[in-house]
This record gives C-alpha cells, structure tokens and sequence, in this order.
C-alpha cells in the first residue's frame, strides 16, 4: 500500500510535488529518494474546513488498484461513485494512475477510482467477449469490497472502450443481492420473483447507477477497412492483408477486423450494437446519463479518427475548422449529437444469414448514435510527443506523454459526479 498526504485550497489542488518535478533540484531529489517510490508523499490543505487528506493506492497482489481518499481527522472516507478504468491493447492498470490521480485531486470525497489489470499484457489477446466476462465479475468483486458505491462510471482507452461495452452489457439489470443470497443459502424457496428487487435492479449496472461512460481512442467500428487503421494510409491491398492476418493478435485481432463469424453468428462487434437473447448490449449503453468519444484527429497511427469518434468519413470536421481551446490546448473540437436522424433500420436477421450486401460499418453507427453522445476531438500537431497521440491522450506515461494532461483534465472537469 502507498499512500501521499495531500492539500487542497478551495479553488482547487494545488500539488507541491509537482512544483517539485521542476528545475535541477529536482534531480537532485529524484536520486535521494529513488529508493523510497513504495511510499510518496504531496501535501494539501483543504482550507475551507482545515482538513487533512491522504490519497491511497491499494493493490490486490494481482495489479489491480484502487485508489481513494482517506481523512485523517475521521478516517476513512464513504465516497458513493465508482470509477472502473480499463487498459487497451498489451496495457496494464499502471497507464491510467496519472489519470486516476487526477479524478481523486478534484473529487476527494466523492469518488473511489478501480483501475483493472484483469485483462493486462497478453491476456488482451483473449477476445473482447472473454476480457469482457472478466472485467464483469472484477466489478462485481469490487463494488462487494465497497459496499457504500452507488454510482457507477466507465473510462476506457482503445481496445478497452470495446471490452468495457461488452462488461455493461453482461452487468446490466444483474441483481447482485439475489446472487449473493444464493451464496449465503438464503434465496427463497416459493420461487416468486420480489417485484422490489426487481425495480432495484432495473436500468442500473450491477444494482449501481450508471452516469458517465468514456472512451479515448477506442475503435467502436472496429479496424477493417476504410482507413481506420492510420499506418496503412488507406492502402487497400494492405488493409487486406491485416484483415487476413489479424488472427496474429488473437481472438482479439478477428474481432477488431470483424473476421470472426463464430457457428455461423455476425462479428462480435455487430452483435454488440444491438440487445441480444442473453446481453443488452445497446440498453446498458443507453443507460448511462452521459457517453463521451475522445478521438485523435491526427498521428494515431493505432485508430483512425471516424472510428474513434463514431462517424462516418465524410462527417468528419474539415481540418482548417479546427481551433484550439485556450484552457485546454489540445482540445480542438467539441460535438454533442443527440439521436441519429431516422433511418432505414437494418435487418438483424439478415446479417446473420451472411448477406453481402451489409455494410457493417454503417450498422454500427446507426445503432450507437441512436443514443447522445459528446464528441470530443484532440490534436497533438505541434507536440513533441504528436507521434505517440494514442498513448499520449491517456498520459500511458507521465514523462513520456505529459502532453495529454489537458485532456485528462478535460475529462475530469466535465466528470458528471
């Protein structure tokens, strides 16, 4: 366990250590105290009630952390909002903890941040179905070990974005408190269903109350085709040859190129648009009071900017439209689309019988802006670190990616607690 004493002033947080990060002292202080990174201390005066805060990580042994705020006055804290963070692609729970900091600097008593490594490393190969079951019943075991949370909110970056959507789907309307009588032998035994469980239960994810869901750079339509993946440029012959040997990155890679077709059923990611016999996929969606796409409009070599930001190519904004924002300069575009237009819907079962003349992509806009979304595009053109903007969007990495911090900031400013 590492834990950082902190002060906060009334307008906000105002963190000695990172003054400390500046100038050659710094350097100096880096080498003194490089065997002591385990237990860190930042100083913060809240001085509207004269309180002293100390923000704790708290590891599982398995890398998964959870980081809250305790008050050293009264001790621990209650704080009523879960925050679930999921890594992408060969990720780990260590590249959000910049971000995870931040959430609690600005929401000390309200907010308890999970940061996941059920799905780290190599275990991203696994498929975005069974990363997802995973990160269901992580949450699960988290919200038991904090039994005060009754909010609940998603942050995920890339392929995480995709496996947080299949979680929900699996935790939507879950009544935890049937499932956890069962385990005690105290389920009833008339077999008639409690009408008030039930009303409980009923649009919230995991009994919780669903209110922001968050991606950065995650490819919701997938990587097939249509210049989604940036490094191809658009090449056709080589978007061929990836799609063909997507299999290279698992289970995963055929479902970002949309090549699984498992006992005769669409790709995953067109069954994830759509509510499903077992998973309500596009209702768990729908429950979240706020869903935001942070996107990378340029040097993302990873997600391309129409998939990351659920538009079609020639819905993207024109370059020289772009300006950037004053408070947050990497901020260039903000978009907030209501529902989609009527459209001629798609036949499901039609997908299912495998006819050709579906556009895949084009299912999957329709489906997921049925629901408001907040579009939020950033450029790092001019960034030293412009050519890492996957990464960067999520500062992986502080020293490496610190230009992504006003986004990260952006993210938690317009945070609905």
């Amino acid at each position: 366990m590492a834990s950082m004493e902190m002060e906060i002033d009334g307008s906000g947080i105002v963190s000695s250590n990172e003054i400390k990060h500046r100038g050659k002292k710094n350097m100096v202080r880096k080498k003194k105290n490089k065997s002591k990174r385990t237990s860190t201390k930042e100083k913060f005066h809240y001085l509207p009630k004269f309180r002293c805060f100390s923000l704790k990580s708290e590891t599982d042994g398995k890398g998964n952390f959870d980081m809250e705020v305790e008050d050293e006055g009264r001790g621990k804290m209650t704080p009523t909002h879960l925050i679930i963070m999921v890594n992408g692609l060969i990720g780990s729970a260590q590249n959000w903890k910049y971000a995870a900091k931040q959430f609690i600097k600005r929401y000390p008593e309200d907010v308890i941040v999970h940061c996941s490594e059920c799905n780290c490393s190599m275990l991203t190969f696994d498929g975005v179905d069974v990363m997802g079951e995973r990160l269901a019943e992580e949450v699960i075991s988290v919200i038991k070990r904090h039994p005060s949370v009754q909010k609940i909110s998603f942050v995920g970056h890339s392929l995480g974005g995709l496996i947080a959507r299949y979680a929900i789907g699996r935790l939507y309307e879950r009544d935890l408190t049937r499932e956890q009588s069962q385990e005690n032998g105290e389920c009833r035994s008339d077999g008639v269903e409690d009408p008030l469980l039930e009303h409980k239960v009923k649009g919230k994810i995991a009994g919780l109350e669903p209110v922001n869901f968050i991606t950065s750079a995650t490819p919701h339509l997938g990587t097939r085709g249509h210049k989604q993946v940036p490094v191809f440029c658009g090449f056709q012959p080589l978007e061929k040859v990836a799609a063909r040997t997507s299999w290279c990155l698992g289970r995963s890679g055929r479902h970002l190129f949309l090549t699984d077709r498992d006992n005769g059923k669409p790709p995953l990611l067109i069954q994830m648009v759509n509510d499903t016999e077992d998973l309500n996929f596009l209702s768990a969606l729908q429950s979240f009071r706020r869903r935001v796409a942070y996107a990378n409009v340029l040097y993302d070599h990873l997600v391309g900017w129409s998939t990351s930001s659920l538009r079609r190519r020639k819905e993207l904004p024109k370059l020289k439209h772009l300006s950037k924002d004053d408070k947050y300069p990497h901020i260039v575009n903000l978009e907030t689309i209501k529902t989609a237009s009527t459209q001629e819907e798609v036949s499901f079962e039609a997908k299912a019988s495998g006819c050709k003349h579906i556009d895949l992509e084009e299912e999957m806009i329709r489906s997921l802006t049925k629901m408001s979304w907040e579009r939020v595009d950033v450029s790092f053109k001019g960034s030293k670190q412009r050519y890492l903007a996957h990464s960067t969007i999520q500062v992986k990495t502080y020293y490496l990616h610190s230009d992504g911090a006003d986004v990260i900031q952006h993210m938690v400013d317009n945070f609905v607690v």
